[in-house]
């Protein structure tokens, strides 16, 4: 057996608005929080998102750009194999290089096991020879881009939201707040018997 409901009452669109006796000045201001809240969720979560998206990728298109593939030397002869490696396994390894203005360099690299002194590795270098690495290829760069886009997105339309949640609820505990005090003013007459 289904429960009684009571009729069905049609759903009133923009009633906070709409001339009403009932209508109170709460109801309209908590109308305007939600609707600013509500756009500034949307409009900024996609700004924010948009704007961090581009800049992701203006900075890995750079880093393309300046980054640069150098071929460097092994310093010294890498042992065959060790208990827990073996030929496929690669280690770090002190390597040296000279950039184009001819200023030699040094660092760590990976290279396979075994290697003897001299083997040439491909290491990244920035505009001041430091090691960087690869950098990442357009596609790649446009997923990082994406996803730190909707990651930013995301938290940056959850501040606006939380926010008005937030207000919706002190708002909503004033008016419970008032309804009480008229309350404790009001009840005790109906309790008061006629005739």
């Amino acid at each position: 057996m289904a429960a009684f409901r009571g009729p069905k009452v049609p759903k009133v669109w923009l009633w906070r608005w709409r001339r009403n006796p009932l209508r109170r000045r709460s109801d309209v201001l908590e109308a305007w929080i939600v609707l600013v809240a509500w756009a500034l969720t949307a409009l900024g979560g996609v700004f924010t998102g948009l704007l961090a998206a581009q800049s992701v990728e203006n900075g890995l298109a750079r880093q393309r750009a300046e980054w640069h593939s150098v071929r460097a030397l092994l310093n010294k002869d890498l042992p065959k194999s060790t208990a827990s490696a073996n030929d496929a396994d690669m280690v770090w390894a002190k390597v040296h290089w000279t950039t184009a203005d001819g200023s030699p360099h040094a660092g760590q690299a990976r290279v396979s096991v075994g290697s003897p002194a001299g083997t040439p590795v491909t290491v990244w270098t920035d505009a001041d020879g430091r090691l960087v690495t690869k950098p990442p290829t357009p596609s790649q760069a446009r997923l990082r881009a994406a996803l730190v886009g909707v990651l930013v997105g995301v938290s940056g339309a959850g501040v606006p939201f939380i926010g008005g949640r937030l207000v919706r609820g002190r708002m909503e505990r004033r008016r419970m707040a008032q309804w009480d005090e008229d309350w404790q003013r009001v009840g005790p007459l109906w309790g008061w018997k006629t005739g």
